[in-house]
């Protein structure tokens, strides 16, 4: 970016934002010698100063372009600029001062510091200043540079200019996230990254840092901790890298079903990643929600349930019954076989007393009849004060084996 004040000034201003060059690459239109064109595209692909010596089929550039636009700026950069006052005049001026801010639509934040002042400035003599800020905010940028100095004639007044140069700052990520909730009370997120960038980027970090309620481990490594992407995560532009976790309540929250269910807050991704010259990027996400599980007034899950199942025997495991209501309840425990599963214990007994936010574990068997995918089906629960009643027709998968 560059910019002349008025002809009257005696100082002018230049605005350069600093970037990385860009890798020339040769156009690669090649054929078979035997083909109508025979070997001249061959021979203008060799003559191509950009294309390698030796290797002219493969688009491996060995030049440097300089940059020759303000080019892309994508959230979560570094944005640096190079300012420049140039007393291009036959005359001394005093007092330079070089002020630059960049606003956004919510702030405006000061860029400039001591180096843009000068008690004097001679002719064809320049102050400078490199500027960095790592730029938080899409949309529109407005970079406002105004300089003010005082020309040495006797009695002349402080003069000043301003210029204003706009850029865009553009997504450079695409995150989506999917939430799952266990009936352990874990969670489970699947977080989506694409590329939006024109280029190839590598992924130097992508961690979940998770909110004081949960612990977080990540699905996506190795049993030697190890990324299953590989050391080199490279992510072409347009392409997509899923990544999962697993969160677990600490245990305060998982004493506590009504602390838990208004447990709302997951955490953030923070990702960090360098484009294809080393440019750093860091992008961290607002804080994620999940939607809160509706237990209803009764949550029951299924515990401690046997690894290997065999048709028509006993199977002991416990069932775990939360009040999640705001009103105390009286139990009645109800168990009806089926086809697929017979139940063995007494029906109809009485659980007692539960209040809001109790729980109790009951110790049950029943025998399947089936082999394969049995569903645990035919338990309720009624609340006898109420005569309301709850039925839990499929409280559990288990797999079924035949006797061996």
């Amino acid at each position: 970016m560059e910019s002349k004040p008025k002809s009257e000034h005696l100082l002018a201003l230049k605005v350069m934002r600093l970037t990385r060059p860009t890798l020339a690459s040769p156009v690669v239109v090649t054929c078979d010698s035997t083909d109508l064109p025979g070997n001249t595209l061959n021979v203008e692909l060799k003559n191509d100063c950009t294309a390698l010596q030796g290797m002219e089929t493969v688009a491996i550039g060995q030049f440097m372009i300089l940059p020759q636009s303000f080019g892309n700026i994508y959230l979560g950069e570094i944005f640096s600029s190079y300012l420049c006052v140039h007393n291009g005049s036959h005359q001394a001026v005093k007092d330079v001062t070089v002020k630059a801010n960049l606003q956004t639509s919510t702030q405006t934040i000061p860029l400039s510091g001591q180096n843009s002042q000068a008690t004097e400035l001679a002719p064809n003599h320049t102050i400078d200043e490199v500027i960095h800020h790592e730029v938080k905010e899409t949309g529109t940028h407005i970079l406002v540079c105004e300089v003010t100095y005082t020309p040495l004639l006797l009695g002349s007044q402080p003069l000043s200019f301003r210029k204003f140069f706009k850029f865009q700052v553009v997504k450079p990520l695409d995150v989506k996230t999917k939430f799952y909730n266990a009936e352990n009370d874990e969670v489970y997120i699947e977080a989506q990254i694409q590329n939006l960038t024109a280029g190839p980027i590598c992924l130097e970090k992508v961690a979940l840092e998770s909110s004081h309620l949960f612990t977080v481990s990540t699905l996506s490594a190795n049993e030697k901790q190890e990324s299953i992407y590989g050391k080199l995560n490279l992510l072409d532009s347009g392409h997509s890298r899923q990544y999962l976790y697993c969160l677990k309540p600490t245990p305060s929250l998982a004493k506590d079903p009504k602390m838990m269910h208004n447990a709302t807050n997951i955490g953030k991704l923070d990702i960090v990643w360098r484009s294809n010259l080393g440019e750093r990027g860091r992008l961290q996400t607002s804080q994620l929600q999940r939607m809160a599980p509706d237990y209803g007034d009764l949550r029951v899950s299924a515990k401690d349930i046997p690894s290997k199942i065999y048709i028509e025997e006993p199977v002991n495991f416990k069932i775990h019954i939360i009040n999640t209501s705001e009103r105390q309840m009286d139990l009645l425990l109800g168990l009806q076989s089926n086809t697929s599963v017979a139940w063995s214990g007494i029906s109809d007994k009485m659980i007692g007393t539960l209040k809001p936010g109790e729980s109790v574990h009951l110790p049950l068997c029943l025998i399947p009849l089936e082999s394969g995918l049995v569903a645990v089906s035919g338990l309720k629960l009624t609340d006898t004060f109420l005569k309301r009643v709850y039925d839990y027709d499929d409280l559990a998968q288990i797999f079924v084996n035949h006797m061996d």
